[in-house]
């Protein structure tokens, strides 16, 4: 389905609604909208293959740039509003956008990346004007309500965060099929799994240049449902919006869980969320005490997926499962896992390794980065991919993430796993964010570090770091406890909750443990 088959049916019904500002988009206007701004790319010579980027902050027009795109065989990219000038006009390049479209309350962003982003014929600018861009509004209003007669699929062409370095496009072939024929692998996956419907009320404060807001908005869309929006998160905004707007599905990061755990129970009880059917996360990984604090005030609703912008496969598991398995990401939803060594052997039950998806089609590409491509592939299987996530299978076929390859601490020559010190710490009462790296030592060859960025009111001291260490040192293996702690304001992390280690790891590059 699309939103044009809600608009026949229930054409007043909303698909859209800013929680912030309440602006909305009904069914009709969704695709009202859409068929516009299709026809304003076509009629400015776009055609199937071709590209459109969007670098805006959540808003409305995001979806109707999206479902224009889909509607004419076009990409569509959507670009981090917070990197900076050159960054941003990199990936505008790199995906070949011919069109940009961007919000006014990015001016100096935009106006930056138009200087550099030499590919771009056509640009276009929502929320106020803008010098050089057109108005987005007006060059609907001139355009026809008429769909074109040929509506082929597109696609999202969408770039991987950057956590270990530049960001990589991946481009998927186009789907063979019109917009209105069947055959969406997310919509296929997803909504059978969490009960995706027309009585849907989705809740997403994440920013929607990322895959998971962007899809799953595309789901809800595709099976009749309306999508809440915020600008971003605020853990009791986002409980007073569960109340306020009956939100029956709601998807979070893990870092949002730990913020929503952290407020006063009385403010936690002061909210209604009986309206929840389905709470579904992903992007990070979940400490395991953090998910089970939520299964007990929530109940039994958490549905986790671990999956990727590559889309080379998915693992689901939902709460009743977890509570059986705790701490895993779940069993294969789509493709087939395979755990393997340095040298693509594959491993037994148990054993950790690099984690590998099989599956029956063309292993993703990297764009332009055909080294990159050829990394992400089995030494000895061309359609067994990865994105560098290690792991192990139990005896029941749920996969347990370790960690990034990446981030890996070899300390003395003994494999340290971060996620694992990090898990232990989330929960402390004065630890507001946590990220555990390796940094250089003499002796060891690397020491772990924890740089923790403190709760409003709470201070750095020698006393506090001690405490911290211990901690760890009480629960886990002592050899994996931190050997010092640094403080700092805020830790770098995307809006999807990853961090940004390669940052703290570039910083600390040069800077023995003394």
């Amino acid at each position: 389905m699309y939103p044009g088959a809600f608009s026949q049916a229930t054409p007043d019904k909303l698909a859209l609604v800013m929680a912030d500002t309440g602006e909305r988009r009904t069914y009709a206007e969704l695709e009202e909208n859409s068929v516009r701004l299709a026809r304003v790319l076509h009629d400015r010579g776009l055609r199937a293959g071709d590209h459109i980027a969007f670098l805006a902050t959540n808003a409305p027009q995001v979806f109707e740039i999206y479902w224009a795109a889909l509607r004419s065989g076009l990409y569509v990219t959507g670009v981090n509003n917070h990197l900076s000038a050159d960054e941003a006009a990199y990936i505008v390049d790199d995906c070949g956008a011919q069109a940009l479209v961007v919000s006014a309350d990015l001016a100096d962003l935009a106006q930056g990346v138009a200087a550099q982003a030499s590919g771009v014929r056509h640009r276009f600018v929502f929320g106020g004007d803008l010098p050089g861009f057109e108005s987005y509004d007006v060059a609907l209003t001139e355009s026809s309500p008429v769909p074109l007669d040929d509506q082929p699929r597109g696609a999202d062409m969408l770039y991987s965060s950057g956590t270990t370095g530049r960001p990589k496009g991946v481009k998927p072939a186009l789907p063979p099929r019109q917009v209105t024929e069947p055959g969406d692998m997310f919509v296929a996956v997803f909504a059978p799994m969490y009960g995706f419907d027309s009585d849907t009320v989705y809740y997403s404060p994440a920013p929607t240049y990322h895959a998971a807001p962007l899809r799953f908005g595309g789901i809800v869309h595709a099976t009749g449902g309306t999508v809440v929006m915020s600008k971003k998160f605020d853990a009791e905004t986002a409980l007073r919006l569960i109340e306020e707007h009956s939100i029956t599905h709601a998807q979070f990061v893990p870092t949002m869980f730990v913020r929503m755990l952290k407020l006063p129970d009385a403010v936690r009880a002061k909210y209604a969320h009986d309206s929840l059917r389905a709470v579904i996360h992903a992007a990070a990984p979940c400490p395991v005490e953090v998910k089970q604090k939520m299964i007990d005030w929530w109940g039994p609703l958490l549905h986790e997926y671990y999956a990727s912008t590559e889309a080379n496969g998915i693992t689901l598991i939902n709460s009743d499962q977890w509570l059986l398995k705790p701490g895993s990401v779940g069993k294969a939803g789509l493709g087939i896992i395979h755990v393997c060594d340095e040298e693509g052997t594959e491993l037994p039950t148990g054993a950790d390794g690099t984690v590998y998806f099989e599956r029956d089609t063309a292993p993703f590409e990297y764009h332009n980065d055909p080294e990159k491509s050829r990394e992400a592939r089995h030494p000895a299987h061309e359609n067994w991919t990865t994105t560098g996530d290690v792991g192990h299978l139990d005896e029941d076929g749920y996969l347990f993430l370790t960690d990034r390859k990446a981030f890996m601490i070899i300390s003395g020559g003994v494999n340290i796993y971060p996620q694992e010190v990090e898990n232990v710490l989330a929960l402390h009462p004065s630890v507001q964010d946590v990220a555990v790296i390796g940094v250089p030592d003499d002796e060891m060859g690397q020491a772990v570090k924890a740089v923790v960025e403190l709760p409003p009111g709470t201070s750095p001291s020698d006393e506090l770091a001690a405490e911290i260490i211990g901690f760890v040192r009480e629960r886990i293996a002592t050899y994996k406890a931190p050997r010092s702690v640094d403080f700092v304001d805020s830790l770098p992390r995307t809006d999807t909750g990853k961090l940004l280690k390669k940052q703290l790891a570039t910083a600390y590059a040069a800077v023995p443990v003394p």
